[in-house]
């Protein structure tokens, strides 16, 4: 009962649609809608409660959009935050008690000295259009210079934050895992590394960290059964991959790749694999460029109960990935550029699936299937 009482919130908050034409999908066909626009290189997309959205715009506004489809700006963001290339307000993850607490993490790139900037994490108490209580759980160290490979993207189980990183363009930083550049962490919702992290009791490696290697981590999410975290990164010209993560392990970059330098053609590292170093469940030759992940449960598109949506940047891609026992048996690409740079993606409370796409002119497309 409270499950659809939900949904019926939730389509009663959301703006009014404006309808495109019917797409046709290996097994669905559906219609993708345009909620909002005028969204400044929107990020990172979730749902609250009352069925009203929370977005993050890239050049550092936190918006909510009401159910006319208008951005109202969200104030109280950390004043370190800085706006600069790949950089800005970033990821965003409700905590599992957000309906007692109101408390929301937001990652973003926080400024350090000489221009040096690291992702960061935050987390504040949404009240009306105020994040109050704000407070840093996590800075990334070293600060680098250059402004690119932030990662970004939060995943908030019951009782722990997952903060995705990226290389900050120092690939051989990577392997290095003294540091928390190219790593994904995991933290409570204090701030403090997880007590169950496999470094937790190894004194050369710092105790946040759960896996390392990592290029540039742009997508993340949980199994349907949450047992399994799913992440995607960039590779260099070529390589992007798909891993299914595990607790201390490494991902090889820039070791192994199935990446080439850009321009020239060289490789880089020994090779695509090695003893010791992960193998990704499925890479992209060329490029992509994924960005946003979702695995879907199926309520509204029960074809795709179990599959794997994840946007393309370069080529304005949805793409479907298939999935049986963990591994990708076919993939699908739908959209071929028609709405531009897709940037997340999330199946909503209702079932259906929302997608951002980035530009100075970003929008809130929903995809519903067709009648």
């Amino acid at each position: 009962m409270r499950k659809f009482a939900l949904i019926a919130v939730i389509l009663t908050a959301l703006p009014p649609a404006t309808y495109g034409e019917a797409i046709h999908s290996d097994k669905h066909e559906f219609v993708v809608e345009t909620l909002a626009s005028e969204l400044n290189h929107p990020w990172s997309l979730v749902f609250l409660p009352s069925g009203e959205m929370l977005v993050s715009e890239r050049n550092g506004q936190l918006v909510k959009i009401d159910r006319n489809g208008t951005s109202i700006p969200i104030n109280g963001l950390p004043e370190n935050l800085v706006a600069r290339g790949q950089g800005g307000l970033l990821g965003l993850a409700l905590a599992s008690d957000f309906e007692k607490t109101g408390t929301v993490f937001i990652a973003y790139s926080e400024g350090g000295e000489h221009r040096k900037s690291g992702t960061a994490v935050a987390k504040g108490t949404l009240s009306g259009t105020e994040l109050t209580q704000i407070q840093t759980l996590f800075s990334q160290q070293p600060k680098l210079g250059g402004s690119r490979h932030y990662g970004g993207r939060l995943v908030a189980t019951d009782n722990s934050l997952f903060v995705a990183l990226g290389d900050r363009g120092n690939q051989d930083k990577a392997q290095q895992n003294n540091s928390h550049t190219g790593t994904l962490v995991r933290l409570t919702y204090d701030g403090a590394p997880y007590p169950e992290n496999p470094y937790t009791h190894h004194a050369e490696v710092l105790p946040e960290i759960y896996s390392y290697g990592h290029r540039n981590i742009q997508g993340m999410t949980l199994s349907n059964d949450g047992k399994t975290l799913w992440t995607h990164e960039h590779g260099p010209q070529g390589g992007d991959e798909l891993n299914a993560i595990t607790a201390g392990a490494n991902y090889g970059w820039p070791t192994i790749t199935y990446g080439v330098n850009y321009g020239t053609g060289t490789s880089i590292g020994i090779g695509t694999e090695t003893e010791g170093m992960k193998q990704p469940i499925h890479y992209w030759v060329p490029s992509i460029a994924p960005s946003g992940m979702a695995m879907i449960q199926g309520s509204q598109f029960k074809h795709w109960a179990g599959d794997i949506l994840l946007g393309s940047l370069k080529f304005g891609l949805l793409v479907r990935l298939e999935m049986e026992k963990g591994v990708v048996v076919r993939e699908e690409r739908m959209l071929d550029g028609k709405y531009g740079r897709i940037r997340d993606v999330i199946e909503g409370p209702d079932g259906y699936i929302y997608l951002l796409t980035d530009s100075s002119n970003g929008k809130i497309l929903r995809l519903a299937p067709a009648p």
